[in-house]
């Protein structure tokens, strides 16, 4: 998949807006497409937390504000809880869908995108039997609402709130390569979470399910859930306005305003780190982070490699493969009534280990 003029004139851009100093290596390497090597490794993951580290402190520091100078701090109606929610709400319905559609715009939709989704789904159940293998051989006994958020956390990665922003910060990657990251995480890893692992939650889940109630219809149910998504549903009209032409101002508002939501994105995932309670399970959480951030993206980039897929697609797979449990992993344990305190630790244990993965990665599939 080749870069046409206008991409590159794009990620150049792109990168002008978030570092507004002369020309640099990073331009090099966009221009390169694939050819890391132009910028030094440790320059390069510099570029990249600086940041990810600022939204997220910015997010940890908001909400260590919030909890010292908000009354009533315990209650769901302070702030200290509505802060995250409503913006969490913000970004699902609004935010994320319109960001989608200004990256979509300058984002190369062309080549083997449909690759995306079907790695996204070998991925996720490849996690989903490596977490079975692993309760199977252990001696010690295993609850069912526990098992369930273990595989849940095996299985699902933040392709959406932390994927994007690193996709589309890295200087090797950029908007051009946005769509691999929107077809893993659209077709891929939102279906798997709202469908499969929906039904996993169900099947493991401490609450009584009502057995009077179809199978016909809970099935409709959960397929409406994905359908309505706002996600897939900015996917499509995405790909409706691609090929329209709009005014100049309205496509460079868009396009701003999906590069604000990134900042918000990474903001919400610092408040919400801040929240982080339960540390408990530390040796089972730290089973399921091995598997998801370090087999799982390991297995793809070896996978892919033996198919010859090789440069920023490659690359943006294994790093959508490798991203820290799922938020959506939190909403599904309280959903379901699974394992809550492991499903906590999971989310907080691999989001601080994602600054120790993404070099490795990084340094092993950058090359052509």
């Amino acid at each position: 998949m080749a870069l046409d003029g206008n991409a590159v004139t794009t990620s150049r851009l792109e990168w002008r807006w978030l570092y507004p100093t002369p020309a640099s290596p990073v331009t090099i390497a966009v221009q390169g497409y694939g050819r890391a090597a132009v910028l030094p490794p440790l320059e390069v993951l510099m570029r990249l937390y600086g940041p990810i580290g600022a939204g997220i402190c910015a997010g940890v520091g908001l909400g260590a504000l919030l909890y010292r100078f908000t009354p009533h701090r315990a209650s769901s109606q302070g702030l200290y809880q509505q802060v995250p929610l409503r913006l969490g709400r913000f970004l699902f319905w609004l935010g994320i869908p319109l960001s989608i559609v200004g990256f979509m715009r300058r984002a190369d939709l062309s080549g083997n995108l449909y690759l995306a989704p079907v790695v996204a789904w070998a991925a996720i159940l490849l996690g989903l039997l490596c977490s079975r293998l692993w309760i199977r051989a252990d001696q010690e006994p295993w609850a069912r609402p526990t098992q369930g958020s273990f595989s849940l956390a095996a299985m699902l990665g933040n392709t959406g709130y932390i994927g994007y922003p690193v996709v589309l910060l890295l200087p090797q990657l950029g908007v051009s390569v946005f769509g691999w990251a929107l077809f893993y995480d659209a077709l891929g890893t939102l279906l798997g979470s709202y469908g499969l692992g929906a039904i996993l939650a169900a099947e493991m889940g401490g609450q009584d399910r009502n057995p009077s109630l179809p199978w016909q219809r809970q099935w409709s149910t959960r397929l409406r859930a994905v359908v309505q998504n706002p996600i897939i549903l900015a996917f499509g009209l995405g790909l409706g306005l691609k090929a329209i032409a709009l005014p100049a101002w309205l496509d460079l508002g868009l396009y701003q305003f999906a590069w604000a939501i990134v900042v918000l994105s990474l903001v919400l995932m610092g408040l919400r780190i801040q929240q982080l309670s339960s540390w408990q399970h530390l040796n089972r959480a730290a089973i399921a982070v091995v598997i998801k951030m370090l087999v799982l993206p390991l297995a793809v980039g070896l996978g892919l490699t033996a198919l010859g897929v090789d440069g920023p697609p490659r690359l943006v797979m294994i790093l959508q493969a490798g991203m820290p449990c799922a938020f959506s992993n939190l909403v599904l344990a309280e959903a379901y009534d699974l394992d809550r305190d492991l499903s906590v630790t999971c989310v907080g244990l691999s989001s601080a280990s994602l600054l120790l993965t993404l070099p490795l990665w990084l340094w092993a599939f950058s090359g052509e």
